[in-house]
């Protein structure tokens, strides 16, 4: 499982990440359940961002995978193509959301918004390695 002590940790890491590289961000970790653990928005990051970050952790550990590997799995033509729409929770197949793995068990996973897909995801991974 996920601490709050270790998903404060992360999401700090994250924010850090997010300033070396001028993003304003919000970045929020999830348990297995894909329930909020903790979350913060920088000062300045898109209201918006509260919303992605959570969305992105919520598809991650759901998919047990990054975000950015599910993009191709949504396309017009492609199996999943259209699943969000059968879920009561929406979902985000752009990057930013990473899953938490532990000896081999998904237990959580981290999502972020407020940046460019490539910014999102490497401040995710500075999250996670910050667990």
């Amino acid at each position: 499982m996920i601490t709050l002590t270790a998903a404060q940790s992360a999401v700090e890491a994250g924010i850090r990440k997010g300033t070396e590289l001028g993003v304003a961000c919000t970045v929020g970790v999830v348990d297995a359940g894909a329930h909020l653990i903790a979350a913060a928005r920088a000062d300045g990051a898109p209201l918006a961002a509260v919303e992605t970050s959570q969305t992105k952790a919520r598809t991650s550990v759901l998919f047990a995978q990054a975000t950015k590997d599910l993009v191709p799995a949504v396309q017009p033509g492609t199996p999943l193509f259209g699943i969000d729409a059968g879920v009561r929770d929406p979902l985000a197949f752009v990057p930013g959301g990473v899953p938490v793995v532990r000896n081999g068990t998904l237990i959580g996973a981290i999502g972020v918004g407020g940046g460019t897909p490539d910014q999102v995801h490497e401040i995710a991974s500075a999250a996670l390695e910050a667990l």
